[in-house]
């Protein structure tokens, strides 16, 4: 396994970094989150210039042919700079399956626009239990059949132009593409305290015509299964992207801030909790890229996935709640921009499974389930 990056990937992650703290900085990201959109649509069109939404998807369509890895590298400088956008979602998730089941047709009509930012696309899957396992999939739909019924915590559906929804069919589960416009289909927003934007979306007979279907029929969870997993890797990513930037936070304060004449970081409590923080950041990023690097072997990891996103789900929980402590009452108030990193760790720990789905993979895979 070689950690080595290559000089691309070095750029992208230089680009990225540079971007996003000039374009993104706290008080932008402030205002994007408390937008109705969630994020700013000049950003979205900005990045993609720089070719960011098409990391995924091959050149012909005017993509870069890009790897998991790259993914995981950009998407944890996103997370350093907490920046708001359906990125995830969309240029990851969706563009997965759209890459690996869309027609020829649907990956026309969809990915050179995705490219460019004209569109965006995000999976339907979740339902009132909020778990991602293919039996929690009760919406019935079959080609050529409507669908009545309703999608719960879709993230970015309000701004999207197209979803990728889960039905359960005869045969076994079904992938329809459909647009949001389509006669039948309501989304609105549910309420957060975290900054994320999921949606309720329901269906009151919709039409599912058969050149909707991603896919073959009955076969949607294998295609559905590595699309969660980038996903997965994804908000990982981010989380490691978040903690990074908290960990600077807590550093660059126990240097700055003096206590009884000297520096808060002369004290041993205090630079063992710092090392507690680098600790937990670290063993995250490795595990994170272990797993992507696996992926893009093409090689099996189920396993290395779910340790990678648990593991990171309580260890950059176990950050953010620590600085509070080491920043004290400053880091509490609204216009610290602590809450936010914390709130994004909270609600990335959760989506495309939680620790404790996570954890009975990890069991299932060593023997114990």
């Amino acid at each position: 396994m070689d950690f080595r990056f290559t000089d691309a990937q070095t750029l992208l992650v230089n680009t990225a970094r540079e971007f996003l703290r000039h374009r993104c900085p706290p008080a932008v990201l402030e205002d994007s989150v408390a937008s109705e959109r969630g994020f700013s649509a000049e950003l979205w069109k900005e990045i993609s210039v720089l070719g960011w939404p098409g990391l995924l998807i091959p050149a012909e369509y005017g993509g870069s042919d890009g790897t998991i890895v790259d993914v995981a590298l950009l998407v944890e400088e996103m997370g350093r700079a907490c920046f708001p956008s359906p990125y995830v979602p969309s240029a990851v998730v969706a563009t997965s399956l759209l890459v690996a089941a869309g027609s020829p047709a649907q990956r026309e009509r969809l990915l050179p626009a995705m490219v460019r930012g004209d569109r965006l696309c995000v999976l339907a899957l979740t339902e009132e239990s909020a778990s991602i396992d293919p039996q929690a999939v009760r919406l019935k739909g079959e080609p050529g059949g409507r669908l009545s019924g309703r999608k719960l915590f879709v993230n970015d559906a309000h701004v999207a132009d197209d979803l990728i929804v889960v039905t359960r069919g005869a045969a076994g589960p079904n992938l329809f593409l459909l647009e949001t416009q389509r006669a039948g289909v309501a989304v609105a927003l549910m309420e957060t305290i975290a900054g994320e934007k999921p949606c309720e979306v329901s269906f009151a007979g919709v039409e599912t015509r058969p050149d909707d279907l991603l896919g073959t029929a009955g076969q949607g969870w294998d295609l559905l299964h590595p699309a969660l997993q980038a996903g997965a890797l994804a908000r990982t990513a981010e989380m490691v992207g978040c903690a990074q930037h908290i960990l600077e936070l807590c550093v660059e304060h126990a240097k700055a801030r003096r206590q009884f004449g000297r520096p808060l970081g002369s004290f041993q409590a205090i630079q063992h909790s710092c090392a507690d923080l680098l600790r937990n950041v670290e063993g995250a990023r490795y595990l994170l890229y272990r797993a992507a690097w696996k992926m893009q072997e093409s090689r099996e990891a189920t396993a290395d996935v779910a340790m990678a996103k648990a593991y990171a789900g309580q260890a950059c929980q176990a950050v953010a709640r620590r600085a509070h402590q080491l920043l004290g009452a400053i880091s509490f108030c609204e216009e610290h921009p602590l809450h936010l990193f914390h709130k994004r760790i909270l609600a990335a720990s959760l989506d495309f499974g939680d620790p404790a789905h996570h954890l009975e993979t990890v069991a299932t895979a060593i023997g114990l389930q």
